[in-house]
């Protein structure tokens, strides 16, 4: 009887030790915390990325969950800055006792978060960062990035630019760190595949410069035939506008990446020059396929706006977590990664994979340029060229290189 009882006593501390210390899924729910910027002008992407992962969550948790679970998130607004970004990421973590990480614009804070992650072992899906270190020399085994980085973007260009007449070109963009990498890797990508490219000069202004008159004078005097704008954020609009009114974008054509995007055209209404050159990974209208639409549908039904390409992105990151977690079969981090390597899933504009060299989703990338269309009260992109991830993407032996270094 004594002996029963202290076994008896050993089994209930055994159990409380349990249920105080395992840190996670140990409630009814999947947490994920999403560390964005939710403040300022990247609201303009980062909000779709969060009303796609929510509309893709609220379908699963209405069909019963993941393997009897609830999908739960909580947001925390890094407000652009990486340290507030890591921290916040801690805090998700430590307090709230998320089981997942996802996140964020802002590449500096996604560093951050990767290395926090990895030390964690907690997976991390990053959203909308474009700094290629994220899955190159600084990706591990729990970081997966869910868009493009300026590497990918400026290969594709180059794969549609090769193709092109233009010989004379001119660069030109923001001096920071992203404008120089999506500039460097269009030119560097274009010349291998072009040789007869040439380079006539190149400009680069601060971030966030208002007058732009000066530069494409400059431009303009020199007359190449086609010019390569690395631009970011509100410098995407900008630019367009000021092309406009100086007429450059009526003698000279240019690209910039997500040019053609809902993002940089929806603002400027009618008004957007047309002919401007342009990439990205999601248009709510093109291909024009059933799933596409119906995206598009649901989307405008509980948002009262139409999908962006980040939109895309927080609704696939949703559907990867809840399909990882079933292939697995059990709700357990390393499971979810090994489920998720080599995965594929239908998606609105056709099936995408996550790679599994380097957790890298494999998205197509559409070449167009923007023109007018009476459906709507913005410009489109037109004349889409679908470039295939396979002709665009480091191969796994380039990247797994990278991260030797």
């Amino acid at each position: 009887m004594r002996k029963a009882f202290h076994v008896s006593i050993c089994f209930m501390f055994v159990c409380g030790f349990l249920a105080i210390f395992s840190p996670a899924f140990s409630a009814d729910t999947i947490k994920v915390g999403i560390v964005d910027s939710y403040t300022g002008p990247p609201t303009a992407y980062t909000m779709d990325v969060l009303d796609g992962f929510r509309l893709a969550v609220d379908k699963i948790n209405a069909k019963g969950g993941v393997l009897g679970k609830k999908i739960e998130y909580a947001t925390r607004d890094e407000k652009f800055k990486p340290d507030i970004g890591l921290a916040m990421a801690k805090e998700l973590v430590m307090k709230e006792k998320v089981d997942i990480l996802m996140g964020t614009i802002n590449s500096g804070t996604a560093l951050n978060v990767s290395s926090f992650a990895k030390k964690e072992k907690i997976p991390f899906f990053v959203t909308y960062a474009k700094s290629e270190k994220i899955i190159g020399e600084e990706g591990h085994r729990y970081v997966f990035n869910m868009n493009e980085n300026t590497e990918m973007a400026g290969r594709a260009a180059a794969v549609a630019l090769a193709k092109k007449p233009f010989v004379k070109y001119w660069i030109c963009g923001d001096d920071y760190e992203y404008g120089h990498a999506i500039a460097d890797a269009v030119w560097k990508n274009l010349q291998k595949m072009n040789p007869r490219v040439q380079k006539i000069g190149e400009s680069w202004w601060k971030l966030g410069e208002a007058d732009f008159t000066p530069y494409i004078t400059q431009i303009m005097g020199a007359k190449p035939d086609f010019i390569i704008v690395a631009t970011g954020g509100s410098s995407m609009v900008n630019f367009q506008k000021a092309a406009k009114a100086t007429g450059l974008s009526q003698k000279i054509p240019f690209y910039q990446h997500t040019a053609t995007e809902l993002g940089t055209l929806l603002s400027q209404g009618k008004d957007a020059p047309e002919g401007v050159y342009g990439t990205s990974n999601y248009l709510f209208y093109f291909p024009d396929s059933p799933a596409n639409k119906t995206f598009a549908e649901e989307f405008m039904k509980a948002y009262k706006r139409y999908p962006k390409a980040s939109a895309l992105v927080g609704y696939m990151t949703a559907q990867f977590i809840a399909e990882g977690f079933k292939k697995a079969g059990k709700l357990d981090n390393e499971a979810l990664i090994k489920a998720l390597e080599g995965l594929k899933l239908d998606s609105p504009i056709g099936p995408l994979s996550i790679r599994a060299c380097d957790h890298q989703l494999e998205l197509p990338t559409y070449f167009g340029v923007t023109k007018k269309d009476p459906k709507y009260d913005f410009l489109v992109s037109g004349n889409n060229q679908v470039v295939s991830p396979n002709d665009y993407m480091p191969t796994c032996e380039e990247v797994l290189k990278l991260r030797k270094k």
